[in-house]
């Protein structure tokens, strides 16, 4: 199963392609259609584009000298399995460096195996800064948390970072009839004092009077818009059974 996200940066889009290879157990037939598919969906972006490949490889790689020049020297195993094998030679013909390796929980308390990695281009690896496995991490798995950090620019719309320095003001209020009341007086007023314009006056200078004259109104009857604080959700009762759940997890451990 190969899934994706692309996320658009200022100089070339961040593609994350997450995987779930078969099994070491499965057969060459489904190994052989899952590495098709993760090959054509990973030539299917541009090569300019920064692709990161992560998930679970099922894959042990070994220490063999003639992986070394792609996975370096980060790894568990001494020996390679089939799928390490596989993703390796996956690794080696559509040029990403496997940069990290790792390592899942333990399965039944004492054996522990490095099968989930994180692949990036070759000419991209410099953008990792950092990536470690979190033991400590409850994710409601037999796999550690992994963790990269990752250094790159994205493009931001100009749209989302302009901030909204607008006021927004209490209509609700114009549903009481005294407060109505009040606010068409209090329109009417300053309309009246309005009337006595010089009819020469530029036109822009008469509509900043007239908006102005509004939001005061507004302002004085209505007032501005209290915005809903919510409660926030995570609370003492959510740590507490996290707690629980994770003092569980480590006996069980």
């Amino acid at each position: 199963m190969v899934s994706y996200i692309v996320l658009r940066g200022r100089w070339c889009n961040i593609i994350v392609l997450n995987v779930h290879a078969p099994s070491e157990e499965k057969s060459d037939e489904a190994k052989d259609g899952f590495y098709e598919e993760l090959e054509q969906v990973f030539d299917h972006f541009p090569k300019y584009h920064m692709k990161i490949l992560l998930g679970d490889f099922n894959a042990k790689v070994g220490r063999e000298n003639v992986f070394k020049p792609t996975i370096r020297n980060e790894s568990l195993h001494q020996h390679s399995n089939d799928n390490g094998v596989r993703t390796v030679t996956f690794a080696t013909r559509c040029s990403p460096t496997e940069t990290f390796i790792s390592t899942p929980g333990p399965l039944d308390g004492k054996t522990h195996n490095q099968i989930d990695h994180i692949l990036i281009d070759r000419r991209r690896h410099s953008s990792i800064l950092d990536i470690r496995s979190f033991r400590g991490a409850d994710c409601d798995t037999d796999h550690y948390l992994v963790v990269a950090k990752l250094r790159e620019r994205l493009a931001v719309c100009k749209q989302a970072t302009q901030k909204f320095d607008g006021e927004r003001f209490n209509v609700r209020k114009l549903n009481k009839l005294g407060v109505k009341e009040k606010y068409q007086i209090e329109i009417r007023n300053r309309f009246a004092a309005l009337e006595n314009l010089n009819g020469d006056e530029n036109i822009n200078r008469a509509w900043e009077d007239i908006k102005e004259n509004i939001k005061t109104s507004v302002k004085e009857r209505l007032g501005l818009h209290e915005w809903k604080q919510h409660k926030p959700w995570f609370d003492k009762d959510c740590v507490d059974f996290l707690d629980q759940r994770k003092h569980a997890k480590m006996q069980w451990i």
